[in-house]
């Protein structure tokens, strides 16, 4: 996959300031809070920073932490993870493949056939309905 790479400045005039704040400075929104939580609209869920398609939602899930959450991305080269060490904990960062931006986290709570729970910022995510 070819990668994308910009500057602060020119991502901060790309995105909305909480785009920007979860994408690029690793931010979280509130829980229950996020516009896609609720969504069950058959689709591709993409990055909202470069439009990389990310999930689908064949495999998105209610995990009930108040977040969007999938089971496994919708290819192996559309997310990369990096280890969090931010807040006193350990965590797996879900970066997406394409652009690097801050999606998420990564949990071994989820449902089979992964058992990983990717917990997504409906912020950091865009929908594209499919018939």
């Amino acid at each position: 996959m070819e990668k994308i790479n910009k500057s602060e400045e020119e991502w901060k005039k790309e995105l909305s300031d909480e785009q920007y704040y979860i994408l690029r400075e690793k931010g979280t929104e509130k829980p229950w809070s996020g516009a896609l939580l609720k969504n069950k609209e058959k689709g591709i869920y993409q990055c909202a920073a470069c439009g990389n398609d990310l999930y689908s939602s064949q495999t998105k899930y209610d995990s009930g932490s108040g977040w969007p959450s999938f089971y496994d991305p919708i290819s192996a080269d559309a997310v990369d993870f990096e280890k969090d060490t931010s807040f006193g904990m350990v965590r797996t960062e879900v970066k997406c493949g394409k652009c690097g931006s801050h999606l998420g986290h990564i949990f071994p709570d989820g449902p089979e056939p992964s058992g990983q729970r990717y917990c997504m910022n409906s912020g950091a995510l865009n929908f594209k309905k499919q018939d």
